[in-house]
């Protein structure tokens, strides 16, 4: 009989049962075992990230006391790199994938630890997130590009949702030692050291080292890419380039104003953030590599088409309830304060699917060399779109009211719809 599990012990489940899947697909398949250390690579990613920019938000209201305005204009340093990603990724064709995510991460951990140890000026704090961001921006197409070498054809949508759970899962932790940091007082933003992100900033370092093993003992070194300057805008990539145009809407809100709407009109604080991350994160674990197997099954269109169709619904409501809390029609406690932290979860979990984005690709592309560049011009278009809507959407906050950035939102989700039903329902297995 199959003893209950505990449930404070799920997510190390969850990354066990990760490792375990991928053990018995070694002895059925003899995957190398570069992919498990790619699997720690991911979960060590997932921490340092939980310790680091899934705070950020509390970190600006708590140490800087910054507006909506002024939130919307952090996010010039801080999505800014991701407009200019498509450059530095062509610029960098010559270094190859995996040495640029080990100067990656050497970025990430030097505006970690920066952020870590002081408190310095508005503009020299800008900095520093942009240091830190432009390190994780040059990442975001890295991870899935190196999996793709790794992983190879079989099972592609499985493997996909098993590392993403794996990540999500060492998320949750994170976002277990952040709640219970704060909720103790051993984390705060209000002191001169700030631990979240000297944590993150060793998780990066850690992460760095696992690249270097990658690269000097398993000779691995990422996706074949052209060794001259390489931009790759193919007309047969226009609708992956618009579902990153629309994600880049979708990020904003979710990252941003979502969060927001907890911080600013219900006065919540980081560990009740944190909490809710945990609970997305369980979510995504035990989900994701169920949403992995659609994906092998029915295609990346069905899974992308109940993503638009989620963030439609979360945002008309989070549009009636933010409304509501403004004018004092809604009690800030209570059922609605419990409706938005679900909206909270859900929105965190439909943004995990995007992995779903990575599998369209790379059963369109017509050359496995265009992966890279062309997951960093969709992410520079992304980061174009969504640099413009945090700092539109700080003004429409302040100047007509919270529900109508989520109203927006709502008509970019129908938009969203309409692009994913023009996609070809084509199948994981029958990619490059």
């Amino acid at each position: 009989m199959a003893r209950a599990v505990n449930a404070k012990h799920y997510p190390f489940v969850c990354i066990g049962k990760g490792v375990l899947l991928l053990m018995e697909d070694n002895r059925k398949t003899q995957i190398k075992n570069e992919l498990l250390v790619f699997f720690a690579i991911v979960a060590l990613t997932g921490l340092a990230m939980g310790m680091s920019d899934s705070v950020i938000s509390n970190f600006f209201k708590d140490a800087y006391d910054v507006t909506a305005v002024q939130r919307g204009f952090l996010e010039l340093p801080r999505e800014g790199p991701g407009v200019l990603l498509f450059l530095i990724i062509a610029f960098t064709s010559a270094i190859g994938d995996v040495r640029l995510a080990i100067i990656s991460q050497a970025l990430c951990a030097i505006g970690a630890f920066a952020l870590g140890i002081h408190t310095p000026s508005f503009a020299v704090m800008s900095i520093y997130v942009f240091i830190n961001s432009l390190g994780m921006h040059v990442y975001i197409p890295l991870q899935d590009s190196i999996g793709m070498s790794i992983i190879g054809q079989d099972q592609f949508g499985k493997v996909m949702g098993q590392y993403t759970a794996v990540r999500t899962a060492c998320t949750m932790l994170a976002s277990i030692l952040v709640f219970f940091g704060f909720r103790m007082g051993f984390f705060s933003f209000k002191t001169p050291i700030k631990l979240p992100f000297l944590i993150g900033a060793v998780g990066f370092l850690g992460v760095l080292a696992l690249y270097v093993l990658l690269y000097t003992k398993y000779k691995v070194y990422g996706q074949a890419r052209k060794t001259q300057f390489q931009i790759v805008i193919k007309k047969e990539y226009t609708l992956y380039y618009c579902l990153a145009v629309l994600t880049g809407i979708h990020r904003q809100i979710m990252v941003v104003f979502g969060p927001w709407v907890l911080i600013e009109l219900l006065s919540q604080q980081a560990d009740t953030l944190a909490m809710l991350g945990i609970i997305s994160a369980l979510v995504g674990a035990a989900c994701l590599p169920v949403i992995g197997r659609w994906i092998d099954r029915f295609g990346a269109k069905v899974v992308l088409l109940a993503e638009a169709l989620a963030f439609f619904f979360v945002y008309i409501i989070y549009g009636l309830l933010s409304g509501g809390f403004m004018d004092g029609s809604v009690a800030t406690v209570g059922i609605p304060v419990l409706i938005v932290c679900v909206l909270f979860v859900l929105d965190r979990f439909a943004m995990q699917i995007g992995m779903a984005r990575t599998v369209y690709l790379r059963t369109i592309a017509t050359d496995p060399a265009d992966i890279t560049p062309t997951i960093s011009a969709g992410l520079s278009m992304d980061h174009v779109v969504s640099i413009t809507c945090a700092y539109m959407g700080g003004v429409v906050w302040n100047g007509l009211g919270p529900q109508y950035v989520f109203y927006i939102g709502a008509l970019v989700a129908l938009v969203n719809v309409g692009v994913t039903l023009l996609m070809k329902s084509v199948s994981a297995a029958s990619a490059v």
